[in-house]
């Protein structure tokens, strides 16, 4: 496994629609371990093909919805397509590939993707709240969309810190 640069914005790939994946082998796989060791390393909640130069359809999400004590669960999605959405969430969104910005995003609070494993195995899989959000940000990606253009507004650095403190002192 190794680390891969994460793009960020103004570099040309972010922009570009992505191809699907028909062969299940070795270099995928090494993608998708690799795209894991990055995300820990960032610190980020998922990770598309795209934002380390690779315009496959391939992302990487992690299940937010879990007990703290349980070990983060890392879901791969190979081709997903967005096939159920319900509900609606409004809230701060940033990105691996837009370091140090934060907008105001409209999402919805239920998605249900179907997607192939790593092996090319075909699976659904419902994810909620901010898992939802990934699902759809992540995606997005993949058609080379960024959210500010989704977003209602972008924060403004000062909204950010509040932003911040707020979520400390929560914790």
């Amino acid at each position: 496994m190794a680390l891969r640069n994460i793009l960020t914005v103004g570099e040309p790939a972010l922009n570009k629609l992505c191809r699907p994946y028909t062969e299940f082998g070795p270099r995928l796989h090494e993608l998708l371990d690799d795209m894991r060791e990055t995300l820990i390393q960032a610190d980020g909640v998922g990770l598309a093909a795209p934002q380390v130069g690779v315009l496959r359809r391939a992302v990487l999400v992690i299940e937010t919805n879990h007990a703290e004590d349980e070990e983060d669960l890392f879901l791969e999605l190979i081709n997903p397509e967005i096939i159920a959405s319900e509900g609606e969430q409004t809230g701060e969104e940033g990105c691996l590939s837009l370091p140090g910005e934060c907008g105001i995003v409209t999402r919805p609070m239920v998605v249900t993707v179907r997607a192939q494993d790593r092996n090319g195995n075909p699976f659904e899989y419902t994810g909620e709240g901010l898992t939802a959000r990934c699902f759809c940000h992540e995606l997005d990606h993949l058609d080379g969309v960024l959210y500010p253009e989704r977003a209602e507004r972008m924060l403004t650095q000062e909204e950010m810190m509040e932003y911040a403190d707020e979520i400390g002192e929560e914790a």
